[in-house]
C-alpha cells in the first residue's frame, strides 16, 4: 500500500477481530501505535481490541490500552466502555469492573448484562450474580432482558437456588417473556436440574412458542438427567418426525439413553441413530457425534464397533482417546486399553489428562503392570495440575494397592494435598488385609478424628476388614453404627445389610447371621440367600444350606456352586452329583467354580469317568484358571493316576505354590518320595516361597519313603533358612517319619520337647508305631496321653486294644474294651469301593448284599489260594 492511512489500518484491525485472529490484530494494532503514519484508533478498534484482549487474557496490554482511551478522551463512549467493562468481567477483575460499573449509565440492561455474566462464569460468585440481579430488578434503571434471565437461570439451577429462580420466573411472566425462546429454554434447563421435570420444565417447554433445537435439547437432556429415560427417549422420536433437525448436542443427549435400557434393544435403536447419523454430513463429521457415539458402543459392549468408528475418524481429540481407553477399560479389555493409551503418548499435540490418567490406572493394576503404572505416575509428577488433582491422587493409591505395594499406595495417600472420602476408602481398602489391622484401624481413627463421615462405601470396607479377621464383636459394633447412621433404615437398597449377614456367616455366628436375614425379610435379594447359604457351606451344614436353597424363588450359578460344594465337601457325592446335574437342566452353564466343586466328588468316589469328563469340559470351555489345573492335578493323583497328575504338571507354564503343593502331595500318597523332593528342590531353584501346606508334603512323602536324613534336614531348614515356625502337622510328620524308622525314642523325645503343645494327631502317630514296633510300656504313657488329649476317638482305644493284644496282654485288652463300652464307643465298619465300567460297587465290612457277591467271593478263594502255594523255583 503505498499511501497507508491510520483508517485502512483500522479497518484491518477490525477485520483481524472479526475473525478470530486475535493474535495478529493485537500485533497489528502494537506496530501501528509506535509508528510515524499518525495513526489514530477510533472506538470501534478499541472495541475490538478490547475483544482480542479478553480472548487472550492479555491483561497488561488491556490495562495499558485503557490508559489510552482515558487520556484520548474515548471512556466516555458508550460502546468503548462495554466493551472495556465486558473485559474486566470475563477475566474475573471484579474490583476493576465494579469501578467502571459505577462510572457508567446504568439505564442500558447491555451493561447490566455484562456484569452478571462476568459473575457466571464462576460457581464461586453465584451469590454475587444473584445479588445483582435482584439489585437490577430493584433499582428499575433498566428492564431485564431475554439474554438477563438466559444468564441468570443457569446461576440459579448451579447453586439450585429455587426460590431465586421462581422469582426470576415470575418476573418473566410479568416481563411477557413465557413465550420467549431465548428464555424459555434457560427456564427449562433450570427446572430440570433442581429435579422438577415432569411437572415445571415440561410446562415451560410447552409454552414457547418457536422451540428451536436448543429448546428440544434442554428437555430431552433434563428428562434423561432424571432418569426419565424412557420419556427421554419418546421425546427424542417426536423431535425427529417434526420438523426440528437434531444436533449434535441432540446425539450426544440421546445416546446415553439408548445406553441404559436392555442390551439387544439398546443395540437396535443405537444402530439407528447411527444411521441417522451418517445420513446426516455435518453431524458424522463431527467429533463430539462420533464420541458418542464410541462411548454407546462400548456401554452396550460392542467393542469391535467402537474401535472401528474410532479409527476411521478423520481427526480425533482427547474426548476420542479417553473414550475408547475407558470403554476398553470398563470391559475387560486391559491390553488394548494399555495398546491404545501407548499411541495416545506417542502423539505430539495431545497430551492425557486427569480422565486419561483415572481410566488407565485401573488397566496397569488388573495386569500388575508396575513398570507402566510407575511410568504414569512419573508423568503425574512432572505435571503440577495432575499432581494436584484428588481423582488422579485416589487413582494411583488404588493402583499401588492393587499391585499389593501398601507402602507406596499409602505414601500417596498422604500426598494428596485435598483428600476426599474416595481417598480414604481407598486407603482403608488398600490396608484391610488381615496382616494389616494395625494399619487400618489407625487409619479409620485417624479419619474419624478429621470428621469425615463414613459412607456406605466405607461400611462396606470395614465390615470386610472385621470379617477377614474372623471377629464377630467387631462385626456387632459395626452393625450397630450401620443401625444408629441410618445406613439399615428401612426402604435403603441391602447392600449393607448382606455384607453384615456374610461378616456373621464368615465367623460362624449363624445364629445373628438368621436375624440379619429375618431383619432383611422384605429387601433380601439373591445376595442375601446366597451369603446365609455360604455360612452353611463353611459350617459343613447341608441340611440347613438346603432349607434356604429350597426356599429360594430366584437362584444363580454361585447358588448351585455352593450347593454342589456342602454336598462334596460333606460327604454327599450323589446328592452333588444331582445338584450338577440341576443346575444344568435350568440352563445354567457350569464355570471353574463349579467344576472345582465337583472334583473332591471324583476324588470320593474314586471315579475316573468323572473325573476325565471335568477335565475335558475344562479344555473346551478354555478354562485358564491355576487354581482349578491345581485341583485337577490333585484329582488325578488321589484317583491313582499319577502319571496324568505329572502330564498336567509338566503341561502348566504357569506353575504356581498351589500346583507344585498338588504335584508333590501326589508323589508323597504314591511313595515316590524321590519324584517330590525333585520337585521341591525345582521349586525352590525358580524362587517360589514355600508354605506350612508344602513343607507338610514334603515330610509326608520323606515318612513314608524313610528317608529320615532329608526329612530331618527340610524340618530343621522350616525355621533356619525359611524363618517359618513348623507346625503341629509339622510335628507331626517328623514323628512318624522317626517311628517308621524305629527311632521310637528319638520320636517320644522330640514330642517331649516340642515348644507348642502336642495334639491328639502327633500322640496318636506315636501311637501308632508303638503298636508297629511294639513297644508297649511307652504305648501305655502315649496312650494315657492321647485319651487325656482326646477321649472320644474310638480308633485310639482300638489301636491301645490291638498293641494289648499282640503281646497277649489280655487284661489291657479288656480295660479298653471295658472303656469303650463305657463311653458308648462302636468301631465304625469299614468301608471300600472301586469303580467298574462306570459304576460304583461298595463294599462295607460284614455285608453280603452285593448281587455278584458268589462270583466274588469264589475268586478271592482262589487267589487266596494260590498266594498260599509254595512257589517253585
Amino acid at each position: 500500500m503505498p499511501q497507508q492511512d491510520f483508517k485502512t489500518w483500522n479497518a484491518i484491525i477490525r477485520s483481524l477481530c472479526i475473525d478470530s485472529r486475535h493474535n495478529e490484530a493485537l500485533s497489528l494494532f502494537h506496530q501501528c501505535s509506535r509508528s510515524s503514519i499518525g495513526f489514530k484508533p477510533d472506538y470501534q478498534v478499541f472495541s475490538a481490541i478490547f475483544k482480542s484482549c479478553t480472548v487472550l487474557l492479555a491483561a497488561n496490554l488491556g490495562r495499558a490500552i485503557h490508559s489510552l482511551i482515558v487520556k484520548q478522551g474515548h471512556v466516555s463512549c458508550h460502546v468503548t466502555s462495554k466493551a472495556l467493562l465486558n473485559m474486566y468481567a470475563k477475566w474475573g477483575a471484579f474490583d476493576d469492573c465494579q469501578k467502571l460499573f459505577d462510572q457508567l449509565s446504568r439505564n442500558d440492561p447491555v451493561i447490566w448484562n455484562i456484569v452478571l455474566s462476568g459473575f457466571s462464569g464462576s460457581k464461586k460468585y453465584d451469590a454475587d450474580a444473584i445479588r445483582t440481579f435482584r439489585r437490577m430488578h430493584e433499582s428499575g434503571e433498566a428492564k431485564p432482558s431475554s439474554v438477563t434471565f438466559a444468564t441468570i437461570l443457569p446461576v440459579c439451577a448451579r447453586s439450585r437456588d429455587l426460590d431465586a429462580g421462581k422469582s426470576a420466573h415470575a418476573y418473566v411472566i410479568k416481563s411477557g417473556y413465557e413465550t420467549d425462546t431465548l428464555t424459555g429454554n434457560a427456564l427449562v434447563s433450570f427446572y430440570a436440574k433442581c429435579g422438577l421435570v415432569s411437572s415445571d420444565a415440561y410446562a415451560v417447554f410447552d409454552d414457547i412458542i418457536h422451540k428451536d433445537v436448543v429448546s428440544w435439547n434442554a428437555m430431552i437432556a433434563g428428562l434423561a438427567e432424571n432418569a426419565n429415560l424412557e420419556d427421554a427417549f419418546t421425546l427424542f422420536s417426536s423431535m425427529v418426525k417434526g420438523s426440528t433437525q437434531p444436533n449434535y448436542a441432540t446425539i450426544a443427549s440421546i445416546l446415553p439413553v439408548c445406553a441404559s435400557f436392555d442390551r439387544n434393544v439398546a443395540y437396535r435403536w443405537g444402530r439407528q441413530i447411527h444411521s441417522y447419523v451418517l445420513q446426516r454430513t455435518e453431524l458424522s463429521a463431527d467429533i463430539s457425534v462420533s464420541n458418542a457415539l464410541i462411548s454407546f458402543y462400548l456401554k452396550v459392549g460392542h467393542m469391535a464397533a467402537a474401535e472401528y468408528l474410532f479409527w476411521k475418524m478423520d481427526a480425533r481429540d482427547l474426548v476420542s482417546w479417553n473414550a475408547i481407553i475407558a470403554g476398553n477399560a470398563s470391559n475387560g479389555e486391559w491390553l488394548e486399553a494399555l495398546h491404545i493409551f501407548s499411541n495416545l503418548t506417542s502423539l505430539d499435540m495431545i497430551f492425557p489428562d486427569s480422565v486419561t490418567i483415572v481410566s488407565i490406572l485401573p488397566a496397569c493394576a488388573q495386569l500388575r503392570n508396575l513398570e507402566v503404572g510407575k511410568q504414569i505416575h512419573g508423568y503425574i509428577f512432572r505435571n503440577p495440575i495432575l499432581f494436584e488433582d484428588t481423582a488422579v491422587g485416589n487413582a494411583l493409591v488404588n493402583f499401588y494397592a492393587k499391585c499389593g505395594e501398601t507402602g507406596a499406595a499409602f505414601h500417596e495417600f498422604l500426598m494428596i494435598s485435598s483428600k476426599d472420602l474416595i481417598s480414604w476408602n481407598s486407603v482403608l481398602d488398600a490396608f484391610g488385609e488381615r496382616e494389616h489391622d494395625s494399619k487400618f484401624l489407625s487409619l479409620l481413627h485417624w479419619m474419624l478424628r478429621e470428621e469425615i463421615r463414613p459412607d456406605s462405601v466405607t461400611i462396606l470396607i470395614i465390615i470386610n476388614f472385621c470379617a477377614s479377621l474372623l471377629r464377630v464383636e467387631k462385626v456387632k459394633e459395626v452393625h450397630s453404627y450401620s443401625v444408629r447412621t441410618g445406613f439399615l433404615v428401612w426402604g435403603t437398597a441391602p447392600t449393607v445389610g448382606n455384607a453384615i449377614l456374610d461378616a456373621y456367616s464368615k465367623c460362624g455366628n449363624m445364629d445373628y447371621a438368621n436375624k440379619m436375614f429375618l431383619i432383611l425379610s422384605e429387601r433380601r435379594n439373591l445376595v442375601t440367600c446366597n451369603s446365609l447359604i455360604s455360612g452353611y457351606v463353611d459350617l459343613g451344614s447341608h441340611h440347613d444350606a438346603n432349607i434356604i436353597f429350597k426356599g429360594m424363588s430366584e437362584t444363580d450359578l454361585t447358588t448351585w456352586n455352593l450347593m454342589v460344594r456342602v454336598y462334596a465337601e460333606n460327604d454327599g457325592p450323589e446328592q452333588a452329583l444331582s445338584l450338577f446335574s440341576g443346575l444344568q437342566v435350568q440352563g445354567m452353564k457350569p464355570d471353574a467354580v463349579t467344576i472345582m466343586s465337583l472334583l473332591p466328588v471324583c476324588t470320593q468316589m474314586a471315579s475316573i469317568h468323572l473325573l476325565s469328563q471335568c477335565h475335558g469340559y475344562i479344555i473346551r470351555s478354555c478354562f485358564d484358571d491355576v487354581r482349578l489345573k491345581g485341583a485337577l492335578l490333585d484329582a488325578y493323583a488321589k484317583c491313582g493316576i499319577i502319571s496324568c497328575a505329572h502330564k498336567l504338571f509338566q503341561s502348566s507354564t504357569d506353575k504356581d505354590l498351589v500346583m507344585f503343593t498338588a504335584m508333590i502331595s501326589g508323589y508323597a500318597m504314591h511313595g515316590m518320595s524321590e519324584e517330590a523332593l525333585g520337585i521341591f528342590s525345582h521349586m525352590l531353584q525358580l524362587g517360589i516361597k514355600p508354605d506350612h501346606v508344602i513343607f507338610t508334603s514334603v515330610l509326608s512323602a520323606c515318612s513314608h519313603a524313610g528317608r529320615v536324613d532329608e526329612g530331618l534336614q527340610i524340618f530343621y531348614s522350616i525355621e533356619k533358612i525359611h524363618g517359618i515356625k513348623p507346625s503341629m502337622e509339622q510335628y507331626a510328620c517328623v514323628v512318624d517319619l522317626l517311628a517308621r524308622a524305629g527311632r521310637i525314642s528319638d520320636a517320644y523325645s522330640l514330642v517331649t520337647r516340642m515348644p507348642i503343645k502336642a495334639n491328639a494327631n502327633v500322640w496318636g502317630t506315636l501311637l501308632g508305631a508303638c503298636k508297629i514296633h511294639h513297644e508297649v510300656e511307652l504305648g501305655r504313657i502315649v496312650a494315657d496321653q492321647l485319651l487325656k488329649t482326646d477321649a472320644n476317638d474310638v480308633g485310639n482305644y482300638v489301636v491301645m486294644s490291638n498293641l494289648y493284644a499282640a503281646e497277649a496282654r489280655w487284661d489291657g485288652v479288656m480295660e479298653m474294651r471295658r472303656m469303650m463300652k463305657n463311653k458308648d464307643m462302636k468301631k465304625p465298619a469299614g468301608c471300600s469301593w472301586i469303580e467298574v465300567d462306570r459304576t460304583n460297587n461298595i463294599f462295607v465290612a460284614g455285608d453280603y448284599s452285593h448281587p455278584q457277591r458268589s462270583i466274588i467271593y469264589s475268586i478271592l478263594y482262589i487267589l487266596d489260594q494260590q498266594i498260599k502255594e509254595p512257589v517253585e523255583f
